[in-house]
């Protein structure tokens, strides 16, 4: 073992051990690895920002602004009211048809593109049809991820595919972009079979999700029980003014203001702590009814019969409740409402904060939030879209009020198609087709340059940027050689399918623990140089292991997963009974797929 192969695995358990523990964003970790490898002398300067160049990167660009374009016409919109058509109020053919479509979708975009896109939808869906969430955005989930194997752009992983394979075998056939389709499809159309076979079975029972036209759903309103009341009350004149840090009226009745009316006229949406109450106001106030009561008397407030002065202000068609998970790019994982000004900054009011079974409502100014966290949420549907756009939360239902690009939808739908004639009917570069695409929708109207630009997930950039340097370093030390001649020196070669599916199942297990892509990037370079090894073709190595990458089913740890496991009220051990027998089952489609077309 040479001192530059100690060194890049010692870089390779530190980039694990901060993914694993999240002591720093994932993309400071690329940055970190595209600055710690070149000063380490194990790669050139130039080898180390290769990867920002890389035909991995330009391609997920592309793929995000697809979605974002997708997004701002209204498609899934459109998709689910003809879905509504065919679905009728049947439980399995509802999660067929929105599973097929989510596979679909994922197949053209990447997975927690699909499943953030469409879930607004699916939940719109299940109220109308009255079919409980939790039967149906897990199968959802699922399909995203599985959907990611149709293309070679479902997934991050298959999308790195081709550039990581160059790193051990520069001369390697890249693979096409429908490649891996006969093995997508097997494993969708056996997915489906499993639900209908198993679904009733495996999925977790709910409560019906009738629909509302209250300030939130009845499935809000079920998860939060006597949270999103709303009253409005009238402070006498002769009330001394305090503002409401003073009051402290969220402490001690678990109740927000969240809108006050001042004795001039003007209104405020979203007050703050700093915001003074004084007599001839009037407030509009969310609680528990009996702590407002007890708030009122208190303080002589009296509460009025119905909402008058706020009717309009606060109605389903200007303001509501809504639900939003904070994704894994959000700015606001591991920060505080109150270090973002929320309030201030967003005119929207926090009502409460859920972390697996447990509901905060008071203190949550100064919580520490985490990816995966749910915020219960108030205010005005122009002041959702904006925070949507600001703080990439993902919302669980269907923002209403949108301003939407209807008239530019077949313009969308014209550009992803004229990116896959250039695929198909000219052999054009996958990424220089792609951004040909996203360029139309920009050329078009679908977008603005500026929400282009907003749009691209830089996170995943920069992640993707200093990744795929630490897999030139992996190979160019010969650390992978190294391991897989230390591995079969215990051993001896095996045969081309023990050894795929032994890369299948490592790959399958590596990926429920650390990233995808870090899985990606490190196992395909190892696979490849035990395939060689073995005498078996190190491409089909590669392809199983950007395939595996999406097996992961029996924990809520992959992305789609941990955005749903809120919104479906799921507990881990819902996916580990879920997700079992479907962890399996991808391991023997996948494999017996892969020996009967690639004839291994």
């Amino acid at each position: 073992m040479t001192l530059p192969i100690i060194l890049v695995l010692a870089v390779i358990v530190l980039a694990i051990l901060l993914f694993v523990f999240e002591f720093v964003r994932i993309d400071v970790v690329g940055i970190l690895m595209m600055v710690l490898l070149p000063l380490l002398g194990l790669i050139t300067p130039q080898e180390a920002i290769s990867g920002l160049s890389s035909n991995a990167v330009v391609i997920i660009v592309a793929i995000i602004i697809f979605g974002a374009g997708l997004e701002k016409t209204g498609a899934m919109n459109s998709l689910a009211g003809i879905l509504l058509k065919f679905v009728g109020r049947s439980e399995t053919r509802i999660m067929l048809l929105i599973s097929a479509t989510v596979a679909f979708i994922s197949s053209f975009m990447q997975n927690i593109g699909a499943a953030a896109l469409f879930m607004p939808a699916a939940k719109r869906i299940c109220r109308q049809a009255n079919v409980p969430a939790s039967r149906i955005l897990m199968p959802m989930g699922f399909s995203a991820i599985i959907g990611g194997c149709i293309t070679l752009i479902g997934s991050s992983p298959l999308i790195l595919l081709n550039d990581v394979m160059k790193i051990t075998s520069p001369d390697a056939k890249p693979f096409g972009l429908f490649d891996v389709t006969p093995i997508g499809l097997a494993l969708i159309a056996s997915f489906l079979l499993y639900l209908v076979l198993f679904g009733r079975f495996i999925l977790p029972a709910g409560h019906k999700a009738n629909g509302s036209n209250g300030p939130m759903s009845k499935t809000l309103q079920r998860t939060y029980h006597d949270i999103g009341n709303l009253f409005e009350l009238s402070i006498p004149p002769s009330f001394v003014p305090k503002t409401l840090m003073d009051l402290e009226i969220r402490a001690y009745y678990f109740t927000t203001v969240i809108g006050v009316a001042h004795k001039g006229g003007t209104k405020n949406f979203a007050p703050d702590i700093d915001t003074e109450l004084r007599g001839g106001d009037i407030i509009a106030v969310e609680g528990p009814p009996g702590l407002v009561k007890k708030l009122a008397a208190a303080y002589k407030w009296e509460i009025k019969d119905r909402l008058s002065v706020f009717a309009e202000d606060l109605s389903p068609a200007n303001a509501g409740i809504v639900e939003a998970v904070i994704s894994p790019r959000s700015e606001m994982a591991r920060n505080t409402l109150h270090s973002f000004s929320f309030r201030k900054k967003y005119g929207v009011n926090p009502l409460a904060v859920r972390r697996g079974n447990k509901t905060f409502v008071g203190g949550i100014s100064d919580i520490i939030l985490q990816t995966g966290d749910t915020l219960l949420l108030q205010g005005r549907w122009d002041k959702f879209h904006f925070l949507k756009e600001q703080l990439d939360l993902v919302f669980t239902e269907e923002i209403h009020g949108a301003i939407l690009k209807t008239d530019k939808l077949k313009y969308a739908i014209g550009s992803m198609l004229l990116s896959l004639t250039l695929i198909l009917a000219f052999h054009i570069n996958l990424s220089i087709a792609l951004l040909t695409g996203a360029l139309c929708m920009i050329l078009t109207d679908v977008l603005t340059i500026d929400e282009a630009y907003e749009s691209v997930d830089w996170m995943t950039v920069f992640l993707l940027g200093g990744i795929i340097p630490l897999g030139i370093a992996f190979e160019k030390t010969g650390a992978a050689r190294f391991i897989v001649e230390t591995l079969f020196s215990f051993s001896g070669p095996v045969s081309p399918l023990l050894l795929l599916a032994a890369l299948a199942i490592l790959t399958s297990f590596l990926t429920l623990v650390v990233s995808n892509i870090v899985t990606a990037v490190l196992m395909i370079p190892l696979a490849m140089n035990m395939a060689l090894y073995c005498g078996a073709d190190p491409r089909m190595a590669a392809l199983v292991v950007a395939i595996s990458c999406s097996n992961n089913f029996i924990l809520p740890t992959h992305q789609v997963n941990s955005m749903v496991l809120q919104p479906g009220g799921y507990q881990t051990m819902d996916y580990f009974k879920a997700g079992s027998g479907m962890t399996i089952l991808f391991l023997l489609v996948m494999l017996g797929t892969i020996s009967l077309f690639y004839g291994i």
